[in-house]
């Protein structure tokens, strides 16, 4: 119910807010504002969604689970969702969840309320800090993990083809 409250009642006091601004500063300086926080605010999430990118990418090479990253690259999207969407309170919100300490916060805040469990899929990836970096295109699974072969055993099988 509060979510409904407030899918409804952020668009009027947007209107509302922009009616204002507009009787003071007149109607084109605040549609130039609109648009300068617009473009401010897609340019610090451009570079603030490099940054997170990359510091998952570095926790996936060492074998951990980018939770908080992944967390964080969320609330990114929703801070480039309202920063494109015209209005001054919805600026504020995703400006605030553009600057790295309340978004950290808030990330840390989501992350108490879920369960990271890591796998051990396909791609190697493994949730083990221990594990070390994988890459099984070049290498091949890491020793003693399972389906691993020691160097210059031929596993023999045999296989059927199923029609669909």
């Amino acid at each position: 119910m509060p979510w409904l409250l407030i899918f409804f009642l952020t668009p009027i006091a947007e209107m509302y807010l922009l009616i204002e601004v507009a009787g003071y500063i007149d109607a084109w300086p605040t549609i130039g504002l609109v648009m300068l926080t617009a473009v401010i605010g897609v340019a610090l999430l451009k570079r603030q969604g490099l940054a997170t990118l990359t510091r998952g990418m570095g926790k996936l090479n060492e074998g951990q689970v980018p939770a908080r990253e992944m967390a964080e690259g969320l609330l990114l999207a929703v801070a480039g969702a309202l920063l494109v969407t015209p209005g001054f309170i919805t600026d504020v919100v995703g400006f605030t969840l553009l600057f790295p300490p309340s978004r950290i916060w808030i990330a840390q805040r989501m992350l108490k309320r879920v369960h990271i469990q890591g796998f051990a899929g396909p791609t190697g990836f493994d949730a083990d800090p221990r594990a070390g970096p994988h890459d099984p295109l070049r290498e091949g699974p890491r020793p003693g993990a399972p389906g691993a072969t020691e160097p210059g055993v031929t596993i023999e099988g045999e296989y059927q083809q199923r029609d669909p």
